[in-house]
């Protein structure tokens, strides 16, 4: 149950999945406060929570993370009960080409908001400030932080963290700074590693939306090597009732593998947007999109599979995915078209 002195932090709140998280807790939970803490990176938008004009219960914050200060102050002015931090650099491409702003946001700025945290939290190690006992703090990570898999094995939450690229090292980094705070100092945290996701208001640059894009403007459809890396495809909001469930109900200490057993290669789940938008939008030209696929060289340090095994969501917190990602494909695709429809007018 939720009390009207709930008060949490959702970092990264204007971005793809920190606007739905923020949505649902706001129409679930109408005894809760949210900060949303976003300093508005390419990457995230004031639209999308526009339709949240509840200034009383939704306080936009536009401030950067790896602010220590600006963060402090935050802390000293609002009752803050929760964390949830979203908030990071998270295009493996642009890791590559500048993995010091990675480090310097993933990592520098997730400590100072575990630091932050703690101090305002806790008198000291294992020693919890009255009215504090049951704050929590929740690392939003990722299923790369684990490496790359062969064909028939799945990630579990001891499998040992092995990241390629600079993006999943950061997160990794960050993961073992939470855990250390737990241990150290018996901070409340909790931790997910979720999939690739996938819905509406995703940046560009990812996978999907960059495809369907390309598509409709009758460029080449990129695909790295020989296309047959495999990935395990959440829909948004399967993932953000997972991130919930883990904060309201996960053990201390504890990490969730969040998964939905729905895997594809990259090449074939390109060649299912096509097909959908042969269906749905047919190329005035009168080919099929999947004409337009292309291979390029593929990116140093690309991991070949992700799966992760969410049983302990399943058995421990009673989650399932509920969107199948046949209908949650094409309703996204749909979602996509529209927009970009839009924006030509």
């Amino acid at each position: 149950m939720t009390t009207k002195q709930d008060c949490i932090l959702i970092t990264g709140g204007y971005g793809f999945i920190g606007s739905h998280l923020i949505e649902q807790m706001h129409h679930q939970e109408p005894g809760t406060m949210i900060l949303n803490m976003d300093c508005l990176t390419y990457a995230g938008k004031r639209a999308n929570l526009a339709a949240l004009q509840v200034p009383e219960r939704v306080i936009n914050l536009e401030i950067d993370i790896s602010d220590a200060i600006a963060v402090a102050k935050i802390f000293k002015r609002y009752p803050i009960s929760g964390v949830i931090h979203l908030a990071a650099e998270s295009h493996v491409d642009n890791s590559l080409h500048d993995p010091g702003l990675f480090v310097r946001t993933n990592v520098i700025g997730s400590h100072n908001l575990l630091h932050q945290a703690y101090t305002s939290w806790m008198n000291g190690p294992h020693d919890a400030k009255p009215g504090c006992e049951k704050n929590r703090y929740v690392q939003v990570s990722t299923d790369e932080v684990y490496g790359s898999l062969g064909p028939t094995e799945f990630f579990t939450e001891t499998s040992p963290y092995a990241p390629n690229s600079p993006y999943s090292a950061t997160k990794a980094s960050a993961d073992l700074i939470v855990r250390s705070y737990h241990q150290s100092y018996g901070l409340n945290t909790g931790i997910t590693c979720c999939v690739n996701n996938y819905g509406p208001r995703q940046h560009h640059e990812k996978l999907i939306p960059h495809m369907i894009s390309k598509a409709l403007a009758g460029q080449p459809l990129p695909i790295y090597g020989d296309g047959q890396q495999v990935r395990d495809w959440l829909h948004v909001s399967d993932h953000c009732r997972a991130i919930e469930l883990v904060y309201r109900q996960g053990a201390p200490g504890r990490t969730y593998n969040i998964g939905a057993r729905s895997e594809s290669t990259n090449l074939d789940l390109v060649i299912r947007i096509c097909e959908i938008l042969d269906q749905k939008k047919p190329d005035p030209r009168g080919r099929s999109y999947k004409e337009l696929i292309t291979f390029v060289k593929d990116r140093p340090g690309h991991d070949r599979r992700y799966a992760t095994n969410a049983d302990r969501m399943r058995t421990e917190l009673g989650w399932q995915p509920l969107i199948d990602q046949h209908k949650g494909l094409e309703q996204t695709v749909q979602w996509y078209c529209a927009q970009i429809l839009s924006s030509q007018l």
